[in-house]
C-alpha cells in the first residue's frame, strides 16, 4: 500500500445520514403540516397572496433550501462580487455622505442654502436645477415664463455658476449635479468656475448625473436624438478620464425610472442596462475600460418595501461586478465596484398628512444604509406640496444623522447577510435582471429598445398595475386611502417669486451687451464644426464657448443646428 493513502473502511450495512437539505425539507414539511397549517386554519392569513411592492411573490417561510447563490455569491465585503459592500469595513470606517438635494430661485438664493446646510453638518453638495436649466432654455426665453427658479436653481451662464459657488470650499466639498441633456455645458461651467477660484481640474471632485438614456426611458428631459446625445455623454467620459481624475462623469440613474412608475426589478435592470451601454461606448471610443470604469457611479431610489430595496442594492453590486469582469474584461478591482447614491422615494411622499412622510423617509433611508449606499439624500416631509422649507430640510438631514449616530445600523457590515429571505430575494432580483438583459440585447441594445418603446411600455404597464391597486384599496397608502383624516394641511410655505426670472433675464441681457461679438460667434461656429465630426471631442469647444460668454441656451441651439431635436414616438 502506498504511503499516505487511506485504507477503505469495510461496509457496515448502516445507511449514510440524510443530506442536510433533505433534513431541512422534511422538517419544513412537518412544520407546515403540524404547526403552520393548523394555525392558519384557525386564524386565516390576511390575504391569499403576499408580494413585494414590485409584485414578487413572497412565501410564508424561507429556509437554507431557499438559497441559490451559495456563500460564494454572498462572499465577504470588499471582495468580488461585492454583494456585501465595496469596502471591507463599510461605515465602521466612514459613514455615508449626507448629500441633500438643494436648489431654488437665483444662484444667490441657493448659495445661501448651501452655506446653511454645510453649517448644519452636510458633507457634500447636491445641486437641483430648475426646469429651464434642465431643458437648456435661457431665463429670458418665453418658454421659461413661470418656471425660473421654481423647482431648482436657475443657471444660464458661467457667471451664474460662479455666483452659485461663491465661498464654497471646492477642494474640500464634492458636488453632485442633477443635470442631463445639457450636462456637458453645465459641467463645463463648474470646471471653469473652479479654475477661476484657483482650483485646478485635477483637484475638483464631484459627479454629473449626465445619464441621457434614462431621460428617453423615464424623465423625458431630452434635447437631441438618442444617438448624438449618447455621443456627447461619451465625450464627457473621455474628457474626464484624461483631465479630471476626481470627477464622476456619469451617475447612471435608476431614480427617475422608479419615479416614473417602474418596479424595483425594472429600476435595477434598466439602470444596469444603461450602464452597459455607456461602458460599451467608451470602449468603442478607444478608452481602456480600467481607465474610466472606476469613475462611473450609480443613483438609485429607495422605496417603501424595506427588504426589496435592500435586496435590490445587494443584487446591483453583484450583477455589475460580473458584467464588468465577464463582458468587458475589467481587471482592476475598482472597475468592478458599483458605487451609488441613494435618494428616498419622492413619489411615495403624500400631500395628505405630510408629517407621515418623515416616517416613510426614515424607513427608506434605513434600507439605503443597510443596502450599503455611499451617499444619501433624505426627502423633506413637505416635498409633495412645495420646495422644502429650511425646517423641513433640517429634519431630513437630522434623520440621517440619527441613523448614523444613534441607531447602531452602522456598526456591522451588511447585517442582513445570511437572512434566508434577503438572500433569496437578492438571488431572485439578479435572475430577473439578467432576463431583462436578454430581452434588451435581443432588440439590439438600449438605444434600439428606446426607439421601439420597450422601456416605456414596461414602465407604463407597471405604473398602471400599481395605480389600479391603490384605487381598489388592495395597495394601502396611509393617509390617502387608509387611515385618513379630514383636517387642513398645515405646512409653513416657501414661495418663490418671479423676482428670480427678472434678475436672471436682466443679467443675460447685460452679458450679451458687453461680450465680444466676434469671439462669441467664432466659438459657436467652432462648436458646430466639432459637433459635425464623428469622433472629435466636443468638450474643449464647449469650454471655449463658455469663456466667450455664450449662454446655456445659445450653446444648446448650436448643438441642435447640427443634431436637430427629438420627438418621442407614442407607445400607447
Amino acid at each position: 500500500m502506498s504511503a499516505g493513502r487511506a485504507t477503505p473502511r469495510p461496509a457496515t450495512g448502516r445507511a449514510a445520514p440524510p443530506a442536510e437539505d433533505d433534513v431541512v425539507e422534511e422538517r419544513t414539511r412537518q412544520w407546515e403540516a403540524e404547526v403552520a397549517g393548523p394555525a392558519v386554519a384557525k386564524n386565516p392569513e390576511r390575504k391569499e397572496r403576499f408580494t413585494t411592492l414590485g409584485g414578487i411573490p413572497v412565501d410564508r417561510l424561507y429556509t437554507p433550501r431557499s438559497l441559490r447563490s451559495g456563500f460564494d455569491g454572498i462572499g465577504y465585503p470588499g471582495q468580488p462580487p461585492f454583494t456585501r459592500g465595496i469596502h471591507p469595513t463599510m461605515y465602521r470606517g466612514r459613514v455615508w455622505s449626507m448629500r441633500m438635494f438643494s436648489g431654488f430661485g437665483s444662484p444667490e438664493d441657493t448659495n445661501r442654502r448651501f452655506h446653511y446646510l454645510l453649517k448644519h453638518g452636510e458633507s457634500g453638495l447636491s445641486i437641483a436645477f430648475d426646469d429651464p436649466t434642465l431643458y437648456g432654455i435661457d431665463a429670458d426665453d418665453p418658454e421659461a415664463l413661470g418656471e425660473v427658479g421654481k423647482c431648482g436653481v436657475n443657471v444660464g451662464s458661467l457667471a451664474d455658476m460662479r455666483r452659485l459657488l461663491r465661498g464654497i470650499p471646492l477642494v474640500d466639498v464634492t458636488t453632485s449635479m442633477t443635470i442631463n441633456a445639457p450636462a456637458n455645458i453645465v459641467w463645463g461651467m463648474y470646471l471653469l468656475a473652479g479654475e477661476a477660484s484657483g482650483v485646478s481640474l485635477d483637484r475638483l471632485g464631484g459627479t454629473t448625473q449626465n445619464d441621457i438614456l434614462k431621460e428617453y426611458i423615464a424623465q423625458k428631459e431630452f434635447l437631441y436624438p438618442p444617438r448624438p446625445a449618447l455621443r456627447l455623454v461619451t465625450d464627457t467620459i473621455e474628457y474626464a478620464t484624461r483631465h479630471t481624475p476626481r470627477w464622476n462623469p456619469v451617475s447612471i440613474s435608476g431614480y427617475h425610472i422608479r419615479e416614473a412608475g417602474s418596479t424595483a426589478v425594472q429600476e435595477l435592470a434598466f439602470t444596469l442596462a444603461d450602464g452597459r451601454a455607456y461602458v460599451g461606448e467608451g470602449v468603442r471610443r478607444g478608452l481602456d475600460v480600467d481607465d474610466f470604469a472606476p469613475r462611473l457611479s450609480f443613483f438609485f431610489n429607495s422605496h417603501n418595501d424595506f427588504f426589496e430595496e435592500i435586496a435590490k442594492f445587494r443584487a446591483a453590486r453583484r450583477v455589475w461586478a460580473t458584467v464588468m469582469r465577464d463582458e468587458f474584461g475589467a481587471t482592476k478591482e475598482r472597475s468592478l465596484w458599483l458605487r451609488f447614491h441613494t435618494q428616498t422615494a419622492g413619489c411615495s411622499c403624500t400631500a395628505q398628512q405630510p408629517e407621515l412622510n418623515i416616517v416613510r423617509t426614515t424607513i427608506q433611508a434605513l434600507a439605503g444604509v443597510l443596502g450599503g449606499t455611499q451617499s444619501l439624500h433624505t426627502n423633506s416631509y413637505d416635498e409633495a406640496l412645495q420646495l422644502p422649507s429650511e425646517d423641513a430640510v433640517r429634519i431630513a438631514l437630522r434623520t440621517q444623522q440619527i441613523l448614523a449616530s444613534e441607531s447602531g445600523v452602522a456598526e456591522s457590515v451588511d447585517p442582513f447577510a445570511g437572512s434566508y429571505y434577503v438572500e433569496w430575494l437578492t438571488d431572485t432580483m439578479e435572475e430577473a435582471t439578467r432576463k431583462y438583459f436578454e430581452q434588451i440585447d435581443a432588440l439590439g441594445g438600449v438605444v434600439p429598445a428606446i426607439e421601439r418603446g420597450f422601456f416605456q411600455r414596461e414602465i407604463q404597464e407597471a405604473s398602471f398595475r400599481y395605480q389600479r391597486a391603490v384605487e381598489s384599496g388592495t395597495e394601502k397608502i396611509v393617509g390617502v386611502n387608509a387611515y385618513t383624516v379630514d383636517a387642513p394641511v398645515k405646512v409653513p410655505r416657501l414661495k418663490i417669486s418671479e423676482e428670480a426670472r427678472r434678475r436672471q433675464s436682466a443679467r443675460l441681457r447685460s452679458l450679451r451687451a458687453r461680450r465680444r461679438r466676434a469671439r462669441f460667434e467664432a466659438a459657436l461656429d467652432r462648436l458646430r464644426k466639432v459637433a459635425s465630426t464623428e469622433t472629435e471631442n466636443t468638450m474643449p469647444a464647449v469650454l471655449d464657448a463658455l469663456r466667450a460668454d455664450a449662454t446655456l441656451g445659445e450653446i444648446v441651439h448650436a448643438f441642435q443646428d447640427v443634431y436637430g431635436s427629438y420627438r418621442e414616438r407614442s407607445t400607447y
